[in-house]
């Protein structure tokens, strides 16, 4: 399991959203790499989204970056 990418999911999603106090972010080893987990209070989903997925889309490829070639599934819940 790679921290950095998890801690670096963290930082970009409690930077993102109104309630920062209400994210939490989990990881587990799946099939295809690292999947990152990312709960939030049901007002911030939207921030983490982003208008079209560009935010979500941005997490994860940094996210992919970090891990390298194990690969890295980035989701959200709310």
């Amino acid at each position: 399991m790679d921290s950095n990418a998890v801690e670096l999911v963290r930082f970009l999603a409690t930077s993102l959203v109104e309630y920062p106090d209400d994210v939490a972010v989990s990881s587990e080893e799946g099939d295809d790499g690292l999947v990152i987990n990312i709960t939030t209070h049901a007002d911030d989903v939207g921030k983490i989204i982003g208008r079209n997925g560009r935010t979500i889309k941005s997490i994860r490829t940094l996210a992919r970056a970090i891990v390298g070639q194990g690969g890295c599934q980035v989701e959200v819940d709310n």
